[in-house]
C-alpha cells in the first residue's frame, strides 16, 4: 500500500532501481485553475520487473507514463533513470534516453503507412549513432523474435491489428531499451489477438526485458507481477498481483463463472 506521501510501501527488493522517482509533481494551469496531476509521487522499480499501472480518467497514470517516456518533464522532484537524473538533462540529452533506452508500444500502433513492416521497425536506428549501419539485420532479427518472419515486407495496411501491434513492438525493441513502456496496447484488439499479444509480452519479461504496462483493464494487468492503482495523482495501492485484492476477487469470479 502507499502512505500519505504518495510514497509505495512495497518491500524493497535487493539491487539498484532502473528507475527511481522522488517527490514527483507535475501541476498543469487551465486558467486560473492548478491541476496536480502527479502529487508528489514516490517509487522504485526494478530490472526485469512486469509492472501494470492501473487508475481510473483523471488518475494520473498517463502522466505517470509520460513522465517515465521523458516525453514530459515533472514539475518538482527528481527521475532517474539507471542511476541518471533525467529532470537535469537538457532536450538533446532526453531525446537520446528516448530513442535508446526506452521502448514504447501504442494503442494505436503509430506506424508510418507507406513503409513496410521492417522499415516501420528500422526507424529508431536512424537516430542511433551506433545501429545505423546494421539496422537492416537487427530489424530482420527483431521482428524474427516477435514472429513475424513472413511479414517483413507487408505494409500495415496488409497486416492484421495483432500483426500491426507485433510490428509496433518489435520497433519499441530494436534500440535495446532498459524499459519498455506500453499504453493501452491491446486497447484496439479482439479478444484472442490480445491474449496473444499479452502471451508475448510474458515471453520478453521471461527473456529478462523489463515492463511497465497501462491499463484499465484487469485481465490484461493480471499478466504483470506487480499492480500499482493509483488515484488524484498518488499511489494508493502497489502489490504484487498475488496480494492485490481486486485480482483475487476477479479470478474468484473467474474461477466461480466456469464452474
Amino acid at each position: 500500500m502507499s502512505n500519505k506521501t504518495g510514497k509505495s510501501d512495497t518491500p524493497s527488493k535487493a539491487g539498484k532501481p532502473v528507475i527511481r522517482l522522488k517527490n514527483i509533481r507535475r501541476v498543469y494551469k487551465v486558467g486560473v485553475e492548478r491541476i496536480h496531476a502527479l502529487d508528489g509521487l514516490s517509487l522504485d522499480l526494478y530490472e526485469n520487473e512486469y509492472v501494470a499501472v492501473m487508475g481510473t480518467s483523471g488518475s494520473g497514470k498517463s502522466t505517470l507514463m509520460n513522465v517515465l517516456g521523458c516525453l514530459d518533464r515533472a514539475t518538482a522532484g527528481s527521475y532517474e533513470l539507471d542511476g541518471q537524473d533525467t529532470t537535469k538533462m537538457g532536450d538533446a540529452a532526453l531525446a537520446a534516453v528516448r530513442n535508446e533506452r526506452i521502448g514504447f508500444v501504442f494503442q494505436s500502433f503509430e506506424l508510418m503507412g507507406r513503409l513496410n513492416a521492417i522499415k516501420n521497425v528500422e526507424m529508431p536506428l536512424i537516430y542511433s549513432k551506433d545501429g545505423w549501419w546494421s539496422r537492416h539485420k537487427r530489424a530482420k532479427n527483431v521482428l524474427k523474435r516477435v514472429g513475424l518472419e513472413g511479414r517483413m515486407k507487408h505494409r500495415p495496411n496488409q497486416l492484421s491489428g495483432g500483426e500491426k501491434q507485433r510490428v509496433a513492438i518489435a520497433r519499441a525493441l530494436i534500440c535495446g531499451p532498459s524499459i519498455l513502456l506500453a499504453d493501452e496496447p491491446t486497447g484496439n484488439l479482439d479478444s484472442k489477438t490480445s491474449e496473444d499479444i499479452l502471451k508475448l509480452f510474458d515471453q520478453l519479461h521471461e527473456e529478462g526485458q523489463t515492463i511497465i504496462l497501462v491499463t484499465h483493464e484487469e485481465h490484461v494487468a493480471r499478466h504483470a507481477n506487480r499492480i500499482i492503482r493509483m488515484r488524484d495523482g498518488r499511489i494508493y495501492s502497489d502489490l504484487t498481483t498475488e496480494q492485490d485484492p481486486v485480482h483475487k476477487e476477479t479470478l474468484q469470479d473467474d474461477v466461480l463463472g466456469q464452474k
